[in-house]
């Protein structure tokens, strides 16, 4: 039996951040194996964590701060990428 993933912070972060990447159709969905893209998903994603940012601002610790600002810039960019149509990975 698998240890559950533990409740932190961070893997909320990872979790709305995965959760865009596969809408971006960058990664397959690990339930149907298949590669999907819908960039509004995506971008609900994006917005959520930037909506986080604002909410918890003056309550995370500097890790948290920069952890989740470099979260939002990644993903921001690999969106630009993708939106404007290239047809191969964006750069990490």
């Amino acid at each position: 039996m698998s240890q559950p993933v533990p409740v932190t912070f961070s893997t909320l972060i990872l979790s709305l951040g995965s959760s865009a990447v596969m809408a971006m159709g960058l990664e397959k969905n690990p339930h149907t194996g298949e590669t999907e893209k819908d960039l509004q998903v995506a971008a609900f994603h994006i917005d959520m964590l930037k909506l986080m940012k604002d909410k918890t601002k003056n309550n995370l610790s500097p890790d948290e701060v920069l952890f989740l600002d470099q979260v939002i810039g990644d993903l921001q960019m690999k969106f630009i990428y993708v939106s404007q149509g290239a047809k191969e990975n964006p750069p990490s």
